[in-house]
């Protein structure tokens, strides 16, 4: 630093600095990524021009993204061309998150290779445009050596320029591409996020066009206000050097996004329940009071109804919660000063937001925050708000006036869609707001209201951040005005177990504090100062309840037996440390399966083999004496990884995913494999995804038995295999042979079994597992195992319906592996049964002509007097 709010950049290669404009290539030489210095390398090593952070290091390691600690993201491009060397001919000396010195060596590259190979070595250094800073002065035209001065940076006084328009002439690169967008709930926030993070790396211009409109692809804003849902194609067009690298980077993530989405799908199932059966129930059924939506004052007796976001039945006294009113005066005191006190108090945000971001917690809420926080920090750094909001400045505004104007903009435009998802992530953007301008002001996070014990609080939308601030200590439930089920809010409310109604019309502000309130989030309807009478029942109801829960989940720390004494294992799926803490205190009697995918998607580099084996070794010292079933990557299909080069599939579901995906990486697998074996626990298990043969579990046996020797491990690990297609079920006699045990997911094996697409919404209906075709290979997978002396384990969705347990404990399974929530009530349901009863079930079922007809049968058993829950 050369003063208060400069920066100094120093050479990070031995050359000849030249100007950008002597950069053979149109996207550098236009300043369509930001402006900056090209050098024209003697050296082959790569060093850091300043202390920062490696913000993005992709596979190929032909570039670096840096980020200083004053945010500056500087773009340090070697070579042109050389992303298409896919890393031949690089090695990098640095991690992607880590933080670095001036001076630090991030990587080497084999000069003369690349001249022989690349279009150029020209090493473009690049400030980017989005960053609010300029260049103030630069070293050009002469000979450098590593860590001599060449630039001086210093905050934008103005809004950055426009991007120029392209040349006339052909630049170096384009391409582009249709894509029919698959993901469940089209361009909202965190496919947007992932979309606009994937590009940070790739010198390309990127756009994605839509409904006759276009969107800058690193702008989550703009991507979500094109209003893509799913099913809708889109055009992507790149240009640039790594216009080819950033068109099958950005289909990629297309296809990442999918999976990450339904990944939150499944890590919020109460709230997505919600939203799928949380409509206000018809007028007829409710008493006599206010519809919802209806205004005007409301009176004792009154009802009004509104829409699911979170189930729950709770009582409690009314309190209006209003947003914090922040007074915004229009006029600037100057573009340097608004500029800066913008950025700072954006920093001081993005500092709360990574705290909240950051490793997960032990409990669901904690989870649920993080990714909320995660993206507001996508929406902090979004270009076109940072680009909207300093021009503004440049007219004369204020930094508040101008952040409010510019998210105002932007959440119009996300409020003026058709698709009610997202129309609801307006939200985010005003939540932005708030924390923005309250760090303007120097307000912090606002002030905590002191909430009395029992309290429900109305509002017309609550804010995700003003939940968090509140927590759910004296929270007994919330009710907004307006909003919807799958806002972040809604989320939030229902990981924290909080029950909560949206979309309950103006009536509701005006209860008046501490009004007497009976919130029944089941039936979405909200009683107004009940009769003493319908308080006393809902009292005792939620007290029955209460009790209820609390005597499964002390049963549920008991080993799990049915009524005549068969032990029946009952596990959890898990994907993080927080579910598995969660499992334990809903019983869990270990992990039957851990999806290791959490460890590979959403970075730019694999996992390395300390963070896989510190990871795994966390969960074993959760888990203790219990089992720790680890599964291998199930990558590819819809569970595609940036990383790896993975072909377009036609029809990802039946192309190289699962161990078929290891296989072709075996490197990838081989450092698995160690990290797995590395961890300090006698019960510890493999388990191989997707098996459609013999060969393939001998192919990975081969080399797990180098990698043990390696090792030097004494012991061998045991190695199950998933029957998850029809073949591995006809195949089980053979397959469980060679397999120490078996375990059946349900989720692939009922969407090949019944050639149904699970991702299909028209025929989500009529993927049920219990279709006695499925019942079937179950049962033959079953005793198969138990033919050989292996045990058979289900950890597909059907492991998770207390309704089903019956049935596949009579057709043979021994294990179950289920979601932790709902454990104790499976430990529950089959106490509550004998094996023989099991049996006879197991045998009617698959005599039954559909899963409709399985599915009463089951019903008919659960209902039945003596039946347990």
């Amino acid at each position: 630093m050369s003063g208060s709010d400069t920066l100094t950049l120093r050479a990070p290669l031995a050359g000849w600095s030249t100007p950008l404009d002597e950069a053979p290539d149109e996207v550098f030489a236009t300043r369509m990524l930001g402006e900056g210095v090209a050098i024209d390398p003697t050296a082959g090593t790569l060093y850091a021009p300043c202390d920062a952070e490696v913000l993005v290091l992709p596979a190929s390691r032909h570039a670096v993204t840096l980020r200083t600690p004053q945010r500056c993201e500087l773009l340090l491009h070697v070579g042109l061309d050389t992303v298409a060397l896919a890393g031949e001919g690089f090695e990098a000396h640095v991690r992607q998150g880590a933080r670095v010195r001036c001076g630090d060596a991030l990587l080497s590259f084999d000069l003369d290779f690349l001249a022989r190979r690349a279009k150029s070595v020209l090493t473009p250094i690049i400030v980017t445009a989005d960053s609010g800073f300029r260049i103030v002065r630069q070293s050009l035209n002469r000979e450098v050596a590593v860590g001599e001065f060449l630039m001086e940076l210093a905050p934008a006084a103005v809004a950055p320029a426009a991007q120029p328009a392209r040349s006339a002439r052909a630049v170096s690169e384009t391409a582009s591409a249709r894509v029919r967008v698959a993901f469940e709930h089209g361009i909202h926030a965190r496919p947007a996020a992932l979309l606009a993070a994937s590009l940070r790396a790739l010198a390309a211009d990127v756009r994605i066009g839509a409904h006759g409109r276009e969107a800058n692809a690193r702008s989550t804003v703009a991507l979500m206000a094109l209003g893509v849902r799913r099913g809708d194609e889109i055009e992507i067009r790149a240009t640039g050097p790594d216009a080819a690298a950033a068109l099958s980077t950005l289909q990629a993530a297309l296809a990442a996004a999918t999976s990450v989405a339904r990944a939150a799908d499944s890590d919020y199932a109460a709230a997505g329940a919600a939203a799928a059966g949380g409509t206000a129930p018809p007028r007829g059924t409710l008493p006599t009071g206010l519809a919802a939506g209806a205004a005007g004052a409301v009176a004792s007796g009154d009802t009004l109804a509104g829409v699911v976001a979170s189930a729950g039945l709770t009582l409690g006294t009314a309190l209006q919660l209003q947003r914090p009113e922040i007074a915004v005066s229009e006029a600037g005191a100057g573009m340097s000063e608004e500029n800066a006190a913008l950025d700072r108090a954006r920093a001081t945000v993005r500092a709360r937001l990574e705290r909240r971001a950051g490793p997960s917690g032990e409990r669901a809420p904690e989870e649920a925050a993080r990714g909320i926080a995660a993206a507001h920090l996508e929406l902090l750094d979004d270009p076109e708000l940072l680009a909207g909001a300093r021009a503004a400045i440049a007219r004369g505004k204020s930094a508040a006036f101008a952040w409010r104007a510019a998210v105002r903009a932007s959440a119009a435009m996300l409020e003026a869609l058709p698709d009610a998802r997202l129309r609801e992530r307006a939200d985010d953007l005003l939540d932005l707001e708030s924390q923005v301008l309250l760090a303007l002001a120097g307000s912090g996070a606002g002030s905590v209201p002191q909430l009395p014990a029992q309290t429900i609080v109305i509002a017309r939308e609550i804010l995700p951040s003003q939940l968090m601030t509140l927590g759910a200590a004296r929270v007994a439930g919330i009710c907004m005005a307006a909003g919807g089920p799958t806002s972040h809010a809604a989320i939030l409310a229902s990981a924290m177990g909080i029950p909560a109604l949206v979309a309950l019309g103006p009536g509701v502000l005006s209860v008046r504090d501490g009004t007497a309130l009976l919130l029944d989030a089941r039936r979405g309807v909200l009683h107004i100062d009940p009769p003493e009478a319908d308080l006393a029942a809902a009292r005792t109801q939620i007290a029955a309840h209460a009790a209820q829960r609390s005597a499964l989940e002390a049963a549920a720390q008991r080993e799990c037996r049915t009524a005549d004494g068969t032990r029946i294992e009952v596990l959890a799926n898990i994907g993080s440390l927080a579910e598995a803490r969660a499992a334990l205190r809903n019983g869990a009697e270990g992990c039957g399966l851990l999806r290791t995918e959490f460890l590979f998607l959403d970075r730019q580099l694999p996992p390395t083999e300390t963070e896989q084996s510190e990871a795994y070794q966390s969960l074993a010292a959760v888990f203790g004496e219990r089992p720790l079933t680890i599964r291998t990557l199930d990558a590819g299909g819809d569970k595609p990884i940036a990383y790896l080069p993975l072909p377009h599939e036609d029809n990802p579901a039946l192309g190289l995913r699962g161990v078929r995906t290891s296989l072709a990486y075996p490197q990838l697998l081989r450092t698995q494999l160690r990290a797995v074996l590395a961890v300090r626990s006698r019960h510890c298990r493999l388990l191989l995804p997707m098996i459609t043969d013999v060969d393939e579990i001998h192919a990975v046996r081969a080399l797990l038995e180098e990698v043990r020797v390696e090792l030097g491990r004494a012991d061998p690990i045991s190695v199950g295999v998933m029957i998850e297609t029809p073949a591995s079920a006809l195949l089980a006699d053979r397959i469980a042979a060679v397999a120490d045990f078996l375990s059946i997911g349900t989720n692939d094996l009922t969407q090949y079994t019944l050639a149904m697409d699970r991702t299909h919404p028209r025929l989500a209906a009529r993927l049920d597992a219990l279709h006695p075709a499925v019942l079937r290979l179950i049962a033959r997978a079953a005793e198969a195992a138990r033919a050989h002396g292996r045990h058979a384990a289900v950890c597909g969705g059907l492991a998770s319906e207390p309704l089903a347990a019956p049935l596949l404990i009579g057709l043979g399974v021994q294990e179950l592996s289920a979601v932790p929530a709902v454990i104790p009530e499976l430990k529950a349901r089959i106490g509550g049964v004998s094996l023989a009863r099991c049996r006879e079930l197991a045998q009617q079922a698959l005599q039954a002509e559909s899963a409709a007809a399985v599915r009463a049968l089951a019903a008919q058993e659960k209902s039945a007097p003596g039946a347990r829950p």
